[in-house]
């Protein structure tokens, strides 16, 4: 093998940052803060490993893209009966939706928080609804771009909840025995399964195997493929390493101020900030714009790698090809309506788009085979993948994880 090159890594970087801030959606946050409040620090050892097989299933998504120049939705099609083809989409779109829903509900609470409740969850939806548009035309100034722009969002997510952190002064010894300790309780089960579903997304299975296609690789020449599988390994390896920091980071903090405590059984994305503001914050300690800033970055960067996520499961399932607008606006819909339906009915309780969250959580933990099984059956097929097939121990790994 050549040696290692920082020139060809940084070439090779941006697909795994753009698919990583799927392990950083509002529903992660959610997730987070309902596990920190809810079990304190004992869930940390399923967030690691968690992390861990998303990483696996991210690297063989990346594996099944580059070696055959095609991604996961376009392979389904081309290898299973046509109604076999049709349910996966279908229920790659139930997944598409339901993380566009929590994308949508997190930035509008962002907006409500960072306006000081002048702007109310419904009008919020509105201004979410318009992002995506906003950042689709910067995609026309080049990919890279794009990808710089998620490096920046990426880096105000850390900037923010690392802050929260350093300011509370979570207990290292706790932290450190829950990430090593498994433990699980009847009470946190829904949290737990919550903190899987929204950490292995199913639909950021079809987005990274066609992200890797950003960069040209000839299938045919072994070489060329080996590398580019070398340096996207790494650079997905690193990708994720930060999202797993914030959600830590996010999870101890919450279980620090909230475990054991009355606020614990009402705490959600929009009454977490006042809560920290009151518990942590003080006169001279901004936590509420903190957490809204953090909350903002995370909601439309996802927004966007969820459009892009719709684009790659229509075109390669269906074989329609929409501009990206018009698809953004068919996804936009189907999340839009019903977030605004829950916002105004319920008169944007809190605990009821909180509700809706940790549920839509459970829902993407349900949809994971349908993204996963197909995903181990095809990058274990010689006439697929050639010389690059899985070996049995990588199928059995992935296979546990279901």
């Amino acid at each position: 093998a050549p040696p290692f090159s920082w020139r060809k890594l940084w070439l090779f970087t941006g697909p795994g940052f753009l698919m990583s801030i799927a392990f950083l959606d509002p529903g992660n946050l959610e997730g987070d803060l309902q596990a920190g409040a809810t079990a304190g620090d004992t869930l940390l050892w399923l967030l690691l490993w968690a992390t861990a097989m998303g990483l696996l299933v991210q690297l063989l998504a990346a594996r099944l893209g580059v070696a055959t120049g095609k991604n996961l939705a376009e392979l389904c099609r081309d290898e299973y009966p046509d109604w076999v083809r049709r349910a996966l989409w279908l229920m790659a779109e139930v997944s598409m939706v339901s993380a566009d829903i929590q994308e949508v509900i997190g930035s509008a609470i962002a907006i409500k928080i960072l306006s000081r409740g002048f702007l109310p969850i419904w009008a919020g939806v509105v201004i979410t609804a318009l992002d995506c548009f906003i950042f689709l035309s910067i995609e026309n100034y080049g990919v890279r771009k794009l990808e710089a722009l998620f490096a920046v969002m990426i880096a105000i997510m850390a900037w923010s909840f690392a802050w929260m952190f350093i300011e509370t002064k979570p207990s290292g010894k706790d932290l450190i025995v829950g990430l090593l300790v498994p433990k699980l309780s009847s009470r946190t089960l829904r949290q737990a399964v919550g903190i899987v579903g929204c950490v292995i997304t199913p639909h950021n299975v079809f987005l990274h195997s066609a992200l890797v296609q950003s960069r040209k690789v000839d299938q045919n020449k072994e070489y060329q493929v080996r590398e580019a599988l070398r340096y996207y390994s790494i650079e997905s390896t690193m990708a994720l390493v930060v999202p797993f920091m914030i959600n830590l980071f996010v999870t101890t903090v919450f279980a620090k101020g909230f475990y054991g405590t009355e606020e614990a059984r009402t705490i959600g994305l929009e009454n977490a900030g006042q809560y920290l503001q009151e518990k942590f914050g003080g006169d001279y300690f901004p936590i509420l714009s903190i957490w809204g800033v953090g909350l903002l970055a995370a909601g439309t960067s996802s927004t966007i790698t969820g459009t892009y996520a719709g684009q790659f499961i229509m075109d390669g399932f269906l074989n329609w090809r929409l501009k990206k607008w018009m698809r953004a606006m068919i996804t936009r819909s189907f999340a839009i309506v019903p977030t605004i339906v829950v916002a105004l009915y319920f008169n944007a309780s809190e605990s009821a788009l909180d509700v809706l969250n940790e549920w839509l959580n459970v829902l993407q933990s349900v949809q994971i085979p349908f993204s996963l099984i197909p995903l181990i059956t095809l990058v274990s097929k010689e006439q697929v993948m050639g010389v690059f097939k899985i070996g049995l121990t990588t199928q059995v790994s992935n296979g546990w994880s279901l």
